[in-house]
């Protein structure tokens, strides 16, 4: 029989990957969307049909963590079989400076969501399988590597407000049997990334720098070491962790890690050129309570789901330069045709 699958934050990176794997499954699946004056599903609009159109299976809806009432509508609505939730406010320097708003949306908008799915399950009798995306930033200041067993210290509003909602996650599985899976996501990347988030800030940078478009980027701590994998080898296993007979826990992760000076040597080095002559570090993208070593133990997913990176951390970065290279090379042809294009590199989150 068919699947149907609610995707929350399915306009963000993991939700685009996400959507297009369960399509490819022949699901059906539902999305909720923030409204906004503008439109903000560029990273499905590939995907994005008519929903007059015959065949048609992929459907958004209006709705926000923020709100139990439409949480509760769109599950009525949609009655799915399975429930991802990506949606957060999940930049970790935004964290500290919009605190309140990360919590109310990371840790009590998981809360909102898990009472939506629960009363649901309760009148309807239908078990609900949910994945509930939980971050590297949980360990924070715990030294690598860091597996399920590892203990959380988190150092961000980001990182407790993930942590809150890991545990309310563990604590309806156990008090309401219900079918919760938390992934532990280290750093997974693509060039669908936001262009705040430091990955994409650096291959936005440099391929723009390359064409003489920018001419500074502006970095926090360059010293800081994180894991980084393919987004869409994490949606992967966010599909494989639903499919188990036993709601469980999981790490995932490349097992290798990286510092920001080696990000920037690569991505700077694929366009033949040395960042230090590019890059300044700006206090103001500082944390004021830095992680430092984020390495992640994956083998319990590897042994439980048979799930394993496919994009190694150069591919990575080398199909992110290339994409943000054709990105640089339109602005470029826009420049030379007298529009003015942004000068980029004074603002951002580091």
């Amino acid at each position: 029989m068919t699947k149907t699958a609610l995707i929350t934050g399915i306009t963000g990176q993991d939700g685009s990957y996400l959507a297009e794997l369960l399509l490819s499954k022949d699901y059906v699946v539902h999305g909720i969307v923030r409204r906004s004056s503008l439109f903000n599903t560029d990273r499905i609009d590939h995907l994005y049909q008519d929903p007059h159109h015959p065949g048609t299976r992929l459907f958004l809806h209006y709705g926000d963590l923020g709100d139990a009432t439409s949480l509760l509508r769109v599950v009525e609505e949609v009655q799915p079989d399975e429930v991802y939730n990506l949606a957060a406010q999940s930049h970790v320097k935004v964290s500290f400076i919009q605190p309140v708003y990360t919590a109310d949306i990371a840790a009590t908008g998981t809360l909102r969501l898990l009472e939506a799915l629960r009363e649901y399950g309760a009148r309807s009798g239908k078990r609900i399988r949910i994945y509930q995306a939980g971050s590297s930033e949980m360990f924070g200041a715990s030294p690598p590597p860091q597996h399920e067993r590892t203990p959380f210290h988190p150092r961000s509003p980001y990182g407790v407000s993930k942590l809150a909602a890991h545990w309310y996650s563990t604590n309806y599985r156990e008090a309401y049997e219900m079918f919760i899976c938390n992934g532990i996501l280290f750093n997974h990347e693509s060039p669908r990334r936001g262009e705040t988030f430091v990955s994409r800030k650096i291959t936005r940078a440099a391929t723009r720098i390359k064409l003489g478009l920018q001419d500074r980027l502006y970095l926090g701590n360059l010293d800081s070491y994180r894991d980084w994998t393919y987004a869409a080898d994490a949606v992967q296993a966010m599909w494989l962790m639903l499919q188990r007979d036993r709601a469980d826990d999981y790490v995932i992760a490349s097992g290798q890690a990286h510092s920001i000076r080696q990000f920037l040597d690569l991505a700077f080095g694929t366009l033949e050129m040395n960042w230090s002559d590019y890059v300044d570090v700006d206090p103001r993208y500082l944390r004021p309570a830095e992680v430092d070593h984020l390495r992640g133990d994956a083998t319990k997913a590897r042994r439980e789901l048979g799930w394993a990176p496919t994009v190694n951390f150069k591919q990575l970065v080398e199909m992110m330069i290339e994409h943000d290279m054709r990105l640089a090379k339109s602005e470029e042809t826009l420049r030379d045709a007298g529009h003015d294009i942004p000068r980029k590199g004074t603002f951002g989150d580091g």
